[in-house]
């Protein structure tokens, strides 16, 4: 018999760790070969972890809620060394199992791994920086308020080490009381703490699910980083309606599946954004970042009332078949939760469509770090003025709302209204007799 370690698995470029949900598996119980063990939740996507061997699991090194590096063992696994495979990383049974077996590994996993959570927030803190604000007796208001030099804000042990060191140096003066020379700058920082909100008389408290508490406090974030703008156009879409129509019924029978309108729009967005390429930046301090790649969003709702914004990777490379098989793959696997954590990150730019719920318009929140995001509204049929050889007629035609919020930090009026137009102009000129 040996034991086995059972890793935290890579999961894309972009994570480092995953926090454990749920144990599948009890210690004591037998795991098949391929059998999830335990499921895991990265700031991502939901994912399970299976076992590479069968055997019995003796320890679980992790509790429920802790935070696990990528590469780092989350559990042990008994089996027969004929059975484990030779990549594997077997421990001798005469040997002590070691979670960490260096000091350096250990300091480096105390950040993000298994001190408790003595603090109730809906905000992500690491276990360190919650531990030290314990010792500190900081509260979860004033933790809340610091700004974070962390990845997507998240307060660092630097960050909190350092407020620490200047609390008590502010003057308690209300900031409407504190004068500043006009020829001098002013830096304040306001701090937003939410309202005491009693409980009524028959109200039903109901606790966010983890992804909810992910997109309140991502949604946040973006409102606090970029001063949004929204502008909006009403495009004639009835050249894109009537060739669906007639190319729907076709595409299914040779396809499988069906068409929607959202490959239509991701490539009329891949068209506008070559035009603008401004569009297709981020922001990193005082530097602006022009994206290469051309990487698609596409908001979907899933059945639990949450949005997951999968990504089509390089847009730009793929035809209408593509695009529709794409669209059509990513969003079949968004319901079902079986999304890859690549899959829904890497994003350039995004596309929501506020019409599949009957809404006319919306005024989208910018999913960071990019800097613009395209809502679509419903298709209705309306009158309209056409102008033709023979003077004007009123017909009726598809309509449809576009709107664009951007970063004005970046994106000035000019911009974010070209580039919008373009996009409603590539709308209008669709040709009904495109091939598909």
């Amino acid at each position: 018999m040996a034991q086995v370690e059972l890793i935290m698995p890579k999961m894309g470029e972009s994570v480092a760790e995953a926090t454990v949900i749920k144990w599948l598996k009890n210690v004591g119980e037998t795991i098949e070969m391929d059998e999830s063990v335990l499921e895991i939740a990265t700031d991502k996507v939901d994912s399970e972890v299976p076992s590479a061997v069968e055997g019995v699991l003796v320890k679980q090194l992790f509790k429920e809620d802790d935070v696990v590096l990528v590469g780092q063992a989350v559990a042990i696994i008994e089996t027969d060394a004929a059975s484990a495979p030779t990549k594997a990383a077997v421990v001798s049974e005469e040997e002590p199992v070691e979670v960490a077996a260096v000091t350096e590994l250990v300091e480096k996993a105390m950040e993000t791994s298994s001190v408790p959570k003595s603090i109730t927030s809906n905000k992500f803190f690491s276990p360190l920086v919650r531990s030290i604000a314990q010792e500190e007796g900081i509260s979860i208001e004033e933790l809340e308020a610091i700004v974070g030099t962390g990845k997507e804000l998240r307060v660092t042990k630097k960050d909190i080490l350092a407020h620490i060191k200047n609390r008590g140096t502010a003057v308690d003066t209300p900031p409407q009381a504190k004068s500043t020379p006009a020829n001098q700058s002013q830096n304040t920082s306001v701090q937003i703490s939410t309202p005491n909100i009693p409980a009524m008389d028959g109200d039903e408290i109901i606790e966010m699910d983890r992804m909810r508490k992910m997109i309140a406090n991502h949604m946040v974030m973006s409102k606090h980083v970029s001063p949004h703008v929204t502008s909006f156009v009403e495009a004639d879409v009835t050249n894109i309606v009537n060739w669906r129509n007639k190319v729907k019924d076709e595409f299914f029978k040779r396809e499988g599946e069906k068409i929607t309108f959202t490959p239509v729009f991701i490539n009329a967005v891949v068209k506008a954004i070559k035009d603008f390429p401004m569009i297709n930046v981020a922001v990193d301090g005082t530097n602006i970042i022009k994206r290469k790649h051309i990487n698609i969003g596409m908001a979907a709702a899933l059945p639990s009332g949450n949005l997951i914004v999968p990504v089509i990777k390089d847009a730009d490379q793929k035809n209408m078949i593509g695009l529709s098989k794409t669209v059509n793959d990513l969003a079949r696997r968004a319901r079902g939760n079986q999304l890859k954590p690549d899959e829904i990150s890497g994003g350039t730019f995004t596309l929501t469509n506020v019409g599949g719920f009957g809404n006319v318009m919306g005024t989208p929140i910018i999913n960071q770090p990019q800097v613009a995001i395209m809502a679509v509204g419903a298709i209705v049929k309306k009158p309209a003025v056409i102008e033709t050889d023979m003077g004007d007629v009123i017909a009726i035609r598809h309509k449809m709302f576009c709107s664009l919020s951007y970063d004005h930090r970046v994106v000035d009026g000019s911009l974010g209204g070209r580039f919008l137009k373009r996009f409603s102009d590539y709308l209008e000129a669709f040709d009904p007799n495109t091939s598909i």
